[in-house]
């Protein structure tokens, strides 16, 4: 085949995407990214940024949206990374099957995932209302608008991507490298971790990415389990530019969150396999 006529095809195949995200993702973001760098009379500064990050409020949230995505993304590895193997290596009915209902949570909205959890963690909810009934606790708790209440929603709604981006991963494990690794003389747990983990870490370090940066960007879920007094970055940045009208301190917010998630994705990507770099 013609260079020529490929490179054309190509460019024309990739051109539609590339514009869409040049306009839609790359030019705003640079757009919100130099006006946080502007001062009122339009000269480049970083007092904006000083004043969000010697902010007692911007220090507290900031520590409880890292430490929420902290604990949420380990708890959807140990979880996610076991289930993702074990669909892994079902067959293709069963493996259909249990991805299926993987796939079925994604169906539905997240806003209505979120407020299915205030009828289960609600003051009169059904865990309340069990814990009552069997004289565990004799009033009852308070689960909602919690720390622990967003975590469980957050782990609920990415989950499913975790599960299904390792899983794709794991697709490209040859099961002969596997019994290669078992005829040599390691056993089972040493296969997982020396073969099964760094054939499948791209697949590991989306995910992770993914779920990471949900946690750490999400505002629907923590604005309904967290509500008014349980802030996190986005619902403290929505705060800023809608009810305070503090467009500055917002952007401020907006690209320090991006910052910070670019900082994980690289961390990440810094504890790669050695063979894999």
């Amino acid at each position: 085949m013609n260079p020529l006529k490929s490179k054309k095809t190509l460019a024309l195949l990739a051109g539609p995407g590339f514009a869409f995200l040049l306009c839609f993702f790359f030019l705003p973001l640079i757009y919100v990214l130099m006006e946080s760098f502007k001062s009122v009379d339009n000269h480049i500064t970083l007092v904006r940024y000083l004043d969000v990050i010697k902010s007692q409020q911007f220090q507290l949230v900031f520590r409880r949206t890292l430490r929420i995505a902290l604990i949420v993304t380990p708890i959807a590895i140990l979880v996610g990374y076991p289930s993702a193997y074990f669909i892994s290596k079902l067959s293709s009915k069963k493996k259909s099957i249990l991805t299926t209902l993987v796939i079925l949570p994604l169906m539905t909205s997240p806003v209505a995932r979120t407020y299915a959890w205030i009828v289960i963690l609600g003051k009169f909810g059904i865990v309340n209302a069990t814990l009552t009934s069997l004289h565990i606790i004799k009033e009852p708790a308070r689960l909602l608008y919690t720390e622990g209440a967003i975590v469980i929603g957050l782990l609920q709604l990415f989950m499913p991507i975790l599960i299904l981006t390792i899983s794709s991963s794991l697709e490209n494990v040859n099961s002969e490298v596997e019994e290669a690794a078992l005829s040599l003389g390691s056993n089972k747990l040493g296969v997982f971790f020396r073969v099964v983990v760094p054939l499948s870490f791209e697949g590991f370090i989306m995910g992770v990415t993914l779920v990471f940066t949900g946690c750490f960007t999400a505002y629907v879920t923590p604005a309904i389990l967290g509500g008014a007094n349980v802030l996190t970055l986005s619902t403290l940045m929505r705060e800023q530019a809608l009810v305070l009208m503090n467009w500055e301190a917002a952007t401020v917010i907006a690209v320090l969150m991006i910052i910070t998630t670019l900082v994980l994705y690289n961390g990440i990507r810094a504890f790669r396999p050695r063979n894999m770099a």
